[in-house]
């Protein structure tokens, strides 16, 4: 996995997680907080979490196959779709299923300073980690807001990690409010209450990573920015005269696959047009590096075709053509 996969980001996660996964469960022994044994599954399921995403990453860099022919990209994909599932089902539904048996069965919270210490050792490990995602994803957010970030970066792991953070960071606030309280008014159903906080939390944010990377696994186009430098490049104003019509597709988050139909002057020998898609080619590569399969046929200028460009009955994978119409 490259840089900007977030190598650096996963691992400081991994580590405060296990850490506080550790001091966590102590806590619960000998305290017995509901609230604490959610929080030692939550930082526990983290960690589980960030393993799949360095073992996705991993294995994404796997070499293509005549069985897949544009390599294994995507797998970066579908085990970042796997951490949400594991947040949602490990991390929210227990932490919910906690909270509810700890509301219907309250009891006193011991040895208050176990829960306590370990929730303020957390918070500050977690801001560790928290900062170190913030710090790589700055570099490649650009001026975008977190929530553009979010929704629209390529690789996974990075709006993984840092929702996963945030979330740690909101549980552990949670989780010490609810201790709080259960102590002063000496009402254990306090301390049940901030573990079903918790668990809501974890599964609204499961179910944002779910969504985002469901649209990355459906397979996703280039950025605004990127398509306009494919246009940019492929067009030479001599041989190649403009684009008919373009499709792009991200094969995983650091390859592109650029498909398109161009206009070529119809009086260019064969050899002149091979030319020139051989340096749109060069062009393209040149003005975005990540787009490594590229596919460009070679046409004349036609309303009709060129009119097709955004129907998607012109692209792979458009409605169907029946036989008679239909």
């Amino acid at each position: 996995m490259s840089a900007s996969g977030g190598t650096k980001a996963i691992v400081a996660a991994l580590l405060a997680n296990l850490s506080i996964a550790v001091a966590k469960f102590v806590a619960f022994l000998f305290s017995g907080s509901s609230s604490m044994l959610a929080e030692s599954v939550h930082s526990l399921a983290d960690s589980g979490n960030q393993g799949l995403l360095l073992l996705g990453g991993k294995r994404a860099q796997r070499e293509a196959t005549p069985q897949h022919p544009f390599g294994y990209g995507r797998e970066r994909y579908i085990y970042a779709f796997l951490v949400s599932i594991v947040l949602f089902s490990v991390g929210g539904m227990f932490a919910i299923y906690e909270g509810y048996e700890k509301i219907k069965h309250p009891h006193e919270i011991e040895h208050w300073y176990w829960p306590v210490g370990v929730l303020v050792f957390a918070i500050i490990a977690e801001t560790f980690s928290f900062r170190t995602a913030i710090k790589e994803s700055n570099t490649l957010r650009g001026g975008k807001s977190w929530k553009e970030f979010v929704r629209h970066a390529k690789a996974p792991e990075l709006p993984v990690v840092l929702l996963e953070d945030l979330g740690a960071l909101v549980g552990l606030v949670l989780a010490l409010g609810g201790v709080s309280i259960a102590l002063a008014t000496g009402d254990g159903v306090w301390d049940g209450i901030g573990t079903l906080c918790i668990g809501i939390l974890l599964i609204v944010i499961a179910l944002v990573l779910a969504v985002e990377t469901k649209s990355l696994l459906l397979g996703e186009a280039a950025g605004l920015e990127d398509v306009r430098k494919i246009e940019a490049a492929i067009v030479d104003g001599d041989t190649v005269t403009s684009i008919i019509h373009m499709r792009t597709l991200h094969l995983g988050p650091e390859e592109l696959l650029v498909a398109a139909k161009i206009a070529v002057q119809h009086d260019e020998t064969a050899t002149e047009v091979a030319r020139a898609i051989d340096a749109a080619e060069s062009r393209i590569r040149e003005a975005v590096p990540i787009a490594r399969v590229i596919y460009l046929e070679p046409d004349v200028y036609r309303e009709s075709e060129a009119a097709k460009g955004p129907d998607p009955e012109a692209a792979p994978g458009g409605p169907a053509q029946h036989p008679g119409g239909h």
